[in-house]
């Protein structure tokens, strides 16, 4: 089984790209299978309208988990729980 990891993000955001390098450096370090799919939310208006500034936003299995910043610790246990 794979543990579905969803970000909504903006281009051009510094949050969102150290929220994708605290995800892949855990996912790398985990024996867990994970899928990754990211939502730019510049891209769809009703995405940007949902989410607006609270970006990143990052859901795992999709129960909202983070928003703005990622914490290693709690996405290893998330990831735990989930898989």
């Amino acid at each position: 089984m794979s543990v579905a990891i969803t970000v909504y993000r903006r281009e051009q955001c510094h949050l969102c790209d150290e929220a994708e390098r605290t995800i892949e450096n855990v996912v790398d370090d985990l024996d867990v299978s994970v899928t990754v799919t990211t939502h730019d939310v510049d891209a769809d208006p009703e995405l940007e309208a949902e989410y607006g500034e609270r970006v990143p936003y990052v859901e795992v299995e999709g129960s909202v988990t983070f928003e703005h910043r990622v914490d290693e610790a709690r996405l290893r246990s998330a990831l735990a729980d989930a898989a």
